[in-house]
């Protein structure tokens, strides 16, 4: 998935609120944006909620698309984007350079196509880890199976940058099968419930599958965490520390009520926390939902162009040389858009025609 170009649209400082306290946990709050502001080592997040119609034999919307501007639909209508998509919804064909991408699926399928040859099929409660590396052309898509019903995708598409050392190792992607990620029922004082879900970092003993090891979040002393938090009505949840240099940001994206730290936070906003105390989680009167993205900041420069994320202008000049000259390993596929038929279960198949399938 590629971010818009231009300026971010979260940079609108007079809706941005700063805590001068330096005894408050909580250091700033801010609306969420589409996509997600983030703080090294992350680059991107963005949160797809999308209620597509009933599905027509292509795997696309079966009813009429007039209206959109097929390719670049980001706008919600009809509760639904078709994104860069023309027949069925998503990404088609793209390169990317330079980072990771972590796709958190929530609900509905995503179809994983890319320019080693490689495959998937992934959906609810499933996890994707891609390492772009030296380059990779990949397609996601959105497949709409039901055909009768209504065919709901929501997903978290994070970015996760590499090292300069680590930029151009080879691409590839492990899946985090939903039965492999830990999800960890923790219950308060009251007798209620907060589900903590772990796609990186530990909690209480508990790590979830190990990430590919040219990551940052496979460095020791990175403290990369990526949780998806689940408070239910009047729950209260601790949020244990972090490392002192580490960043944390919360991302309240569901619920009407939160409590951070002894601050009411509005909904449809981050907060930006200090991640060496520990912080109280407080649900109100329906279910709150959090994202919390954590680690140590790299620290080097970071140069991006679209798809491209290095350390210097020169190093992406020389990324768009590299991309014109092999096409990241050109595009195996009869379409730019593929999707895996309306049989396929979910499955992963690597490059060098391993196949694999959830437990």
């Amino acid at each position: 998935m590629t971010p818009l170009d231009g300026p971010a649209p979260w940079l609108d400082t007079s809706v941005v609120s700063l805590l001068d306290d330096p005894a408050s946990p909580v250091v700033r709050v801010a609306p969420l944006g589409f996509p997600y502001e983030t703080r090294d080592p992350f680059l991107f997040c963005v949160h797809h909620l999308d209620v597509y119609p009933p599905g027509n034999d292509e795997l696309g919307p079966n009813v009429s698309l007039r209206g959109r501007a097929l390719g670049q639909d980001f706008t919600l209508k009809d509760g639904f984007r078709m994104y860069h998509g023309k027949r069925v919804p998503g990404f088609p064909q793209h390169p990317h350079r330079g980072f990771e991408t972590v796709t958190i699926v929530r609900a509905g399928i995503v179809d994983h196509s890319d320019s080693l040859g490689a495959a998937g099929r992934y959906a609810a409660g499933d996890v994707q880890w891609l390492t772009a590396g030296s380059g990779i052309q990949h397609a996601e898509m959105f497949p709409l199976l039901d055909k009768s019903g209504s065919n709901t995708t929501e997903l978290f598409q994070i970015w996760l940058n590499l090292r300069a050392r680590n930029k151009l190792v080879k691409p590839h992607f492990k899946m985090f099968w939903r039965d492999l990620v830990p999800e960890l029922r923790v219950v308060d004082e009251s007798g209620r419930s907060t589900w903590v879900k772990l796609v990186a970092g530990t909690y209480a003993l508990t790590t979830p599958p190990a990430p590919p090891p040219d990551s940052w979040a496979a460095e020791p002393d990175s403290d990369v965490a990526i949780w998806t938090l689940r408070l239910e009505p009047g729950a209260t949840f601790s949020l244990p520390p972090a490392q002192p240099k580490s960043k944390r940001t919360l991302y309240f994206f569901a619920g009407s009520s939160l409590n951070v730290g002894g601050r009411a936070i509005p909904p449809s906003h981050l907060v930006e926390v200090r991640p060496s105390v520990r912080l109280q989680l407080s649900a109100g009167d329906d279910v709150a939902q959090v994202l919390m993205l954590q680690g140590k900041p790299i620290g080097e420069p970071v140069v991006q162009h679209g798809p491209f994320v290095m350390t210097s202008r020169e190093d992406i000049i020389q990324t768009f040389h590299d991309y014109e000259a092999t096409q990241f390993g050109g595009w195996p596929w009869p379409r730019h858009d593929p999707v895996h038929g309306s049989d396929q279960g979910r499955f992963a198949r690597k490059a060098d025609g391993q196949r694999e399938t959830p437990p």
